[in-house]
């Protein structure tokens, strides 16, 4: 019963910022000197810590105490084919450590060794050491394949598909490592902290070197039978075809089809030569530049076609885009809603991610903390409640 006061208790300043004892012991509904007894403990493990004092009106200050971010920290991995970013977070969310690298590694075991010197590096930045790390999140396109241990449907990251492929993760980045999908990650990060905050139902799209969508419904991801809800890179687009052997390719017909490099084919095909990316032919349609602009217009078209997909299966209540080429919905969002209103009469709203690049980092801290916060207080406390 100790416990599960002291757990009530921390969760109380973790959810509601600091608070007086009186202020604890009325939100919680414990006595006063229960409260007292589990702030105690709590300071003792290194969980809680008085952080000033407040004003009771003309009597005596009251201690103020708060949940102490520094007792535990999460390490966040965002694996993509360009870039990797890393960061550390403490169990108030504040990142004391960053890191944002090029991808230059070609081959998994070479990206293996990066990420783990890259964890080490980040860590000692922070000051801190690998017993400082309670729970590390590693973000990743396709999907965790808990038998063969590797990641399955990740055709732009080179041996990610070798069986054991995440023993070696472990081995390299830390202890307590979980895996998860890129878009699914995106999804929770913004439906946590940014445009689908609230949302029951939220499609995250994230459109870069590859295309995803992470599935939120009542705030959990939906996952699927096996792991693979909302690869919608894989959804029929175009005419179909297989390789000669008669099997799918690797790159699914919809992700080849509205990926960043779709959206530099189209221009050089309207005679836009000097496209390099997708970003400069943003930029050049911002500018006004009408071979880019007639470029972004088909790739909205090929993207209503996407949102309406979802749309007639999922229902959402909420359409995010992320990734790359979602930072260019300011000239997509409404060719989008007009193709949409075009060709079906399902409606949903569409609207831009709010954090950007950050988003798949951003979940994974937020889904690390989640799994954190009950390892570090089991750690210190002791036993279960």
């Amino acid at each position: 019963m100790r416990r599960i006061n002291q757990r009530a208790v921390l969760d109380l300043l973790r959810r509601g910022g600091p608070a007086t004892r009186p202020q604890v012991a009325k939100d919680t509904g414990l006595s006063k000197p229960t409260v007292s007894q589990a702030l105690l403990a709590l300071e003792t493990a290194g969980l809680a810590r008085a952080t000033g004092h407040t004003s009771t009106g003309t009597g005596r200050s009251a201690v103020l105490y708060e949940a102490d971010p520094t007792a535990g920290y999460v390490l966040g991995l965002d694996i993509g084919r360009e870039q990797i970013r890393v960061a550390v977070a403490d169990l108030g969310r504040t990142m004391v450590a960053r890191r944002d690298v090029r991808n230059t590694a070609r081959s998994g075991n070479a990206l293996v060794a990066a990420l783990g010197e890259l964890a080490r590096d980040i860590v000692a930045e922070a000051g801190l050491t690998d017993d400082d790390i309670v729970v590390r999140v590693l973000g990743s396109p396709g999907v965790a394949d808990p038998v063969k241990r590797c990641f399955r449907h990740a055709p732009n990251l080179p041996g990610w598909g070798r069986p054991g492929l995440l023993d070696d993760l472990e081995q390299a980045v830390g202890p307590d490592l979980v895996v998860e999908n890129d878009a699914n990650l995106t999804a929770v990060g913004e439906w946590e902290s940014g445009a689908a905050r609230g949302a029951s139902v939220v499609g995250c799209i994230t459109i870069g070197t590859g295309v995803g969508m992470g599935l939120m419904v009542d705030g959990r991801v939906f996952r699927g039978a096996t792991g693979a809800a909302g690869e919608i890179g894989y959804l029929p687009y175009g005419r179909m075809r297989s390789d000669e052997a008669g099997e799918p390719p690797a790159r699914g017909h919809l992700e080849e089809a509205t990926a960043a490099q779709s959206v530099v084919r189209g221009a050089r095909e309207l005679g836009l030569g000097t496209a390099r990316s997708a970003r400069e032919v943003f930029r050049l349609a911002r500018e006004g530049d009408e071979l880019a602009r007639r470029a972004v217009a088909a790739e909205a078209d090929r993207l209503a076609y996407t949102v309406a997909s979802v749309a007639a299966v999922v229902d959402p209540e909420l359409i995010v885009l992320g990734g790359g080429v979602g930072t260019a919905a300011d000239l997509l969002l409404e060719p989008i809603d007009r193709a949409l209103r075009a060709f079906t009469p399902l409606t949903t709203t569409v609207v831009q991610g709010e954090l950007g690049d950050d988003g798949v980092l951003t979940g994974a801290i937020s889904v690390g903390l989640r799994a954190a916060e009950g390892l570090v207080f089991e750690r210190r406390v002791g036993g279960s409640p």
